[in-house]
């Protein structure tokens, strides 16, 4: 499992973009799989495209927490766990500095503009499509 992973991140280079569905809704996303690319995030932005995020691929699944210190626009996240399907979403107010945690363990998250999930239905246990490879 550990070397199919491995595999999979390698896939997803950083700085390349996806088109992920939710519920048939499109959703233009960066890949952030490295350390660095993951600590760095959307921070430092001032907007966000309408129907566009990042999805953050971690090494593995684990519970995850993120922040918001640097990151100018409020975003919502979505976690979800191995089977693609969310965990939790989470709105994230710019600057704050507590951290929003996964209900579980969580091996990928998408961060778009604050509401954007809520706008197109889309709940916990609902399915991602286009990361599955």
């Amino acid at each position: 499992m550990k070397l199919l992973l491995e595999n999979w991140r390698e896939y997803l280079n950083e700085g390349s973009s996806l088109v992920l569905k939710i519920n048939d809704v499109p959703l233009n996303v960066e890949v952030a799989s490295d350390e660095e690319s993951i600590k760095k995030g959307l921070a430092h932005r001032s907007e966000l495209g309408q129907n566009s995020g990042m999805l953050f691929v971690f090494p593995k699944a684990t519970q995850q927490s993120f922040w918001m210190k640097d990151t100018d626009i409020p975003l919502s996240i979505a976690y979800l766990g191995e089977d693609n399907k969310i965990l939790n979403i989470e709105d994230m107010a710019p600057h704050d500095t507590n951290g929003v945690k996964s209900h579980g363990p969580a091996k990928c998250a998408i961060e778009v503009n604050q509401g954007w999930f809520d706008s197109k239905g889309i709940q916990p246990g609902d399915h991602v499509e286009g990361i599955d490879r």
